[in-house]
């Protein structure tokens, strides 16, 4: 039966979230479970494609891309794939009816890891983002408001500019992974080498504004979603803080991180806020 195949396809989907990110994979439990599977299944689908132009570095990454962009849109074509990460996202996409550009966007920006190494314009650096967080975001916001097309372009905007903090952090944190490791630098105008303070303290100001705006559209999400988006600004927000007390060029010499027992405190302490509607 199909049916039996599909829940497979999303067990490995949860899997996937789980053995990849243990933050994320919180913050997805505290979503109820009416929703929870898709985010699991969008998950699934963006790490894939994120893990073949990162980390396949014995192997020919343009041909498994390519090779997976072709499966991708067999899958929303046919709304089935022997790739159980596509045949779950598959099922999510057309559940919720989510644009095909927001697809191909993230395939887009996902496609310039493959040779692109600095982006040199905030211009170019604004639509890598858009392609590689804030659609992600979007395709979220299609699950967590039910497709509901009012309440989805109110909340918008929001839930790119969270998408965006949430992918400026990643940036931040990963300095030594992305500059000595994949030769990327992403931050336009910015001495990766001689990170300076103020240079590190422009990009803060520009993630907490991005935080502010998104922690605005937090506050109106349905029930079902708010409080494990909350979770997840809460540890990004105590990831920016760590790495504001780190001194600029120490930033690239390693890599923040948020320990299991504070993600721990972090959700008691999250949970104390929503349940005040100290948000």
């Amino acid at each position: 039966m199909k049916a039996i195949f599909d829940t497979v396809s999303y067990n490995c989907s949860k899997l996937v979230t789980k053995s990849y990110s243990t933050s994320f994979s919180l913050a997805t439990k505290m979503l109820y479970k009416t929703i929870r599977t898709d985010i699991y299944n969008i998950y699934g689908f963006v790490r894939f494609a994120d893990e073949i132009v990162d980390s396949f570095h014995d192997y020919d990454k343009e041909m498994l891309f390519n090779k997976f962009n072709d499966d991708l849109e067999s899958a929303l074509k046919d709304k089935i794939s022997l790739n159980p990460i596509l045949n779950s996202f598959q099922y999510t996409f057309h559940k919720y009816n989510i644009e095909k550009s927001l697809v191909d966007a993230f395939m887009k920006s996902m496609r310039l890891d493959l040779y692109k190494t600095d982006y040199l314009t905030n211009e170019e650096y604004k639509d890598y983002i858009y392609g590689s967080a804030d659609v992600v975001g979007l395709m979220c916001l299609k699950v967590f408001v039910k497709g509901d097309h009012e309440k989805y372009e109110e909340l918008k905007e929001t839930a790119m500019a969270l998408g965006s903090a949430f992918q400026k952090v990643n940036f931040l944190r990963d300095l030594k992974t992305d500059f000595e490791g994949l030769n990327r630098t992403y931050f336009p105008n910015t001495d990766l080498k001689n990170l300076d303070e103020n240079s590190k303290k422009d990009i803060i100001n520009d993630i907490e504004n991005d935080f502010e705006k998104g922690l605005s559209g937090i506050k109106k999400l349905p029930i079902e979603a708010k409080f494990g988006v909350f979770m997840a600004y809460r540890y990004y927000r105590q990831l920016l803080k760590k790495l504001k007390k780190t001194p600029a060029l120490k930033i690239k010499d390693t890599r923040i991180r948020v320990s299991n027992p504070k993600k721990i405190e972090l959700l008691m302490r999250s949970y104390v806020k929503y349940q005040l509607n100290l948000m």
